[in-house]
Parts: structure tokens; sequence; C-alpha cells
């Protein structure tokens, strides 16, 4: 049986890869405020995180989902079954990519120049659901090269978003970041409040 995160990786290379050289798909699938609220294209909502700008983005993007998705969609299977774990995974991708719209949504509604495009809204999300599904696991990504504990560089890494999206002329939806992130702790604590008491007794105790 092909996972749901098999899934997910080859649909998005597959129509990321067609979009690179095709400006009309791009067009049409870009997360843009503007449309959504005035043209009512709200598929935009969804449809963002099927494209990249790029191959590095793709694969920078892919990459992260790959290992930690991995890891967290095996272990979703072992604690609630296949059924139950994959359709847990595919709820926390989905809708952790649209929940990392809601920032961008608001600051830019009315800005019709304002576009952005990727997953790594949802990407987001699963990392930090797998942040408080494994606290203890070792983490080390691009700005941290030696391996720290999860639990650490969950913090670490949302308050260098903070400061870079306050900062703000990156090119980067940084708040997009963030939102997934939010969503990927609020989707486990829903579905395991446990896992989350352990992860305030692990860093407070």
């Amino acid at each position: 049986m092909i996972s749901v995160l098999t899934i997910i990786i080859g649909i998005t290379i597959l129509i990321s890869v067609n979009a690179f050289n095709n400006n009309n798909l791009k067009e049409r699938f870009l997360f843009i405020p503007y449309r959504i609220k005035h043209n009512n294209e709200h598929v935009r909502i969804v449809t963002h995180v099927l494209i990249h700008a790029d191959l590095t983005h793709l694969a920078f993007n892919l990459f992260s989902l790959y290992f930690l998705g991995s890891f967290l969609e095996n272990s979703f299977i072992q604690y609630y079954g296949l059924v139950q774990g994959e359709l847990f995974f595919l709820i926390l991708y989905l809708f952790g990519g649209i929940f990392a719209t809601l920032i961008p949504y608001y600051r830019h509604h009315e800005n019709r120049n304002y576009q952005s495009l990727g997953a790594s809204g949802a990407v987001s999300a699963v990392v930090f659901a797998t942040i408080l599904w494994n606290p203890t696991m070792q983490l080390g990504i691009l700005f941290i090269p030696i391996p720290i504990p999860a639990y650490l560089f969950g913090p670490i890494y949302l308050f260098l978003e903070y400061l870079a999206d306050k900062k703000g002329n990156t090119g980067i939806a940084h708040d997009a970041h963030i939102g997934g992130a939010i969503f990927g702790v609020i989707f486990i604590l829903l579905i395991n409040f446990d896992k989350g008491k352990e992860f305030f007794h692990l860093i407070f105790n």
C-alpha cells in the first residue's frame, strides 16, 4: 500500500515541476489573498501548497517533509492503526497548509501585489507536530550545525522566524511558517493531549 506521505510527495513533485515551465498553471495555483477575497478564488488557499518557486525550494521542503514526515506517519500508524494513522497525517498536512494562510491572508487581503507559494506552512505543521510527539529526538537543520533536542530546536526556530518576520523584506512567508507550526502543535494536543503534558514536564522539570 502506498503511504499518504508518498502520495503527497509524488503529487507535489509532479505539479511543481510542471509549473516551473507553465506560468498559467503557476498563476492559477498561487496564494493571492486579494483575489481570494474579491474574486472568491478560495481554491488558492489549498493549491499554493502544490507549487514551488524553483527546484531548490521544492527540494528543501520535500527533504524536510520526507525525513520528519516518515517518522511521524509511522508513529501515527503504530499508535492509531493504519487507517486512522494515515487519516490523521493527511489532516495534519492539508489543514496545516490551510491554517498557515490565516496570518498572510489577514495581513494582505487588500494588497493586490502580494502572492506566495510552496508547502512550507504545511511542512512546518508536520515538523512541529513531530517535535511535540517526540521532543527528545535530535534535530539539526541549516542554522543549527550541531543536532540538539527537538524541544529546544522548536522554540529557537520559532524565535528566529519571528525576528525574520518582524524585519521583513526577506521574500519568505515567515508568518506562514509560524502559522503552520501553531497548527501542528494544536493538532497533536487535539488527538493526544498527553503528548502536550509530556512536553510540558520535559521543559519545566
